[in-house]
This record gives structure tokens, C-alpha cells and sequence, in this order.
């Protein structure tokens, strides 16, 4: 029984030495320039219309860039593609003037609320997932472009791989 006893006892020791892992820090993002090129199609971000995504991995380097919000959220349904993302950032639509040349101004895509459904498309020529920092402004802009408002989670993957027509909202 002592001996038991000591084998318990030096492995919770143990366990209680171990430092958890810090979490990992959060980027901040990084303003899109014209010198980067979207993560599938290689194409320059800059150029092309509507919001845009950054998405940060835990090796710090540079995010990967997504003309389309939507093609960002396609990469986090990929299996083994989101397994070390510490940030997801999406273009804040909020008071957007011109779908051509839209506000430098990220949101975390956690927080956004988002359009689907709605009648604008993205830089790649599909329905677009038009994110937005407040719900007030996601509302406002379904009244004029129609669509649904949902929170990041609430995309649904036959929505954003499916081709985006009459998506269900997941609950």
C-alpha cells in the first residue's frame, strides 16, 4: 500500500509540475496590400470586389488572404486545413460605400454577423458572406440586398461548398 501510495503521490507531483501551454497570442491583422495573392487562387486580393478575409495560423507567419469571405469559411471546413488557426479576420462592411473598393477596417469573424443569401457576389464571382460588426448594419443591408443574417457559426456548409442557394441555417 506505501508503495502504491508513492507511485500516486510522485505522479500528481509530476502533473503539478507541468506548466500548461499559454494560449496563443492573437494577431493583430495586417492591412491587405496589392502585393498578396488569395490562397487558392493565387490571384491578387487587392483587385478584386466585396469584403475580403486574412486568416492567421499559429506559426505567426503571414495570414493566408481570401478574396471572398466565403472562400475563408470554406477553408475552415476543409478537414485538416483549420486545425491551427489562432484568428480568422473578415472586412467590416458596416457603412460600405463602394462593393468595389471596400473599407479597410477587420473584424474577427467570431464576432461578425453575416449575410447569406443575399443578391451580391463575391471577388470570385459567387454569393457572397457579407460580414458586418453590429447586427444593425447586417439588418439594414437586407433590406436592401436581401439575404439572412447569421453568426459565424451559424453558416451553413451547404452554403458556403454547396453553391449557396435556399441554405438551412444550422440552430
Amino acid at each position: 500500500m506505501n508503495k502504491l501510495f508513492s507511485v500516486i503521490f510522485l505522479s500528481l507531483a509530476a502533473l503539478a509540475a507541468c506548466k500548461p501551454e499559454s494560449p496563443a497570442t492573437m494577431p493583430d491583422p495586417v492591412a491587405l496590400t496589392r502585393d498578396v495573392s488569395g490562397y487558392f487562387c493565387g490571384m491578387i486580393v487587392f483587385d478584386h470586389p466585396g469584403p475580403k478575409a486574412q486568416i492567421h495560423k499559429q506559426t505567426g507567419e503571414s495570414p493566408l488572404w481570401f478574396p471572398s469571405v466565403r472562400d475563408a469559411i470554406a477553408y475552415t471546413m476543409m478537414p485538416g486545413e483549420a486545425i491551427d488557426i489562432v484568428a480568422i479576420y473578415v472586412t467590416d462592411m458596416t457603412g460600405y460605400r463602394d462593393w468595389k473598393n471596400p473599407p479597410q477596417h477587420w473584424i474577427l469573424a467570431k464576432d461578425a454577423f453575416f449575410v447569406i443569401d443575399n443578391d451580391q457576389t463575391s471577388g470570385m464571382g459567387v454569393g457572397e458572406t457579407v460580414p458586418f460588426s453590429t447586427r444593425k448594419a447586417a439588418n439594414d443591408y437586407v433590406g436592401v440586398h436581401h439575404g439572412q443574417v447569421v453568426s459565424f457559426q451559424e453558416i451553413p456548409q451547404s452554403y458556403v461548398l454547396g453553391g449557396g442557394d435556399n441554405p438551412e441555417v444550422k440552430s
